[in-house]
């Protein structure tokens, strides 16, 4: 026989009266979000030509593009926020990097096509910015009835 003493499988026998150790879980980490540009593009590429069709590996060279001008975009915002020396990233900041990374015509373009949607999420009630500025006008509006009530009087 060998020297070292034999190491069975199974596990420890427990005495009645100890009681055993719970078992540690492990931590299951969730994976990152990944947004899947794909659905964007197909819905610009339809916007543009209809017909037209796309394959894999186009598709895939698309989405390296985007998600590469993406990080340009917000690193360049993460610069001029920190130089601000805002804690938050605003639209300004975001207008400001697509200014810089974006070359001449392109740059206006994006700007302009990126006001009209930062408007039109307004107008639709969208996220806490809307319903912040909802709250406000209606302040403003409950104060400016007083102000009249108090004048007439």
């Amino acid at each position: 026989m060998s020297l070292k003493s034999k190491s069975t499988k199974m596990p420890p026998v427990v005495d009645e009266g100890e009681s055993q150790p719970k078992p540690v879980k492990k931590k299951v980490k969730s994976k990152a979000k990944t947004i899947n540009w794909g659905f964007y593009i197909m819905k610009v590429l339809r916007q543009v030509h209809p017909t037209l069709r796309i394959s894999k590996q186009a598709m895939t060279v698309m989405i390296s593009c985007v998600e590469d001008t993406f990080d340009r975009i917000s690193m360049q915002a993460n610069r001029l926020c920190r130089r601000s020396g805002s804690h938050n990233i605003n639209t300004r900041d975001i207008q400001s990097a697509v200014r810089l990374v974006f070359p001449g015509e392109l740059s206006r373009h994006a700007v302009s096509e990126g006001c009209k949607a930062v408007i039109n999420h307004k107008n639709s009630g969208g996220g806490r910015m809307a319903a912040a500025a909802d709250e406000e006008v209606a302040d403003e509006e409950e104060e400016g009835e007083d102000g009249e009530e108090a004048e007439d009087e």
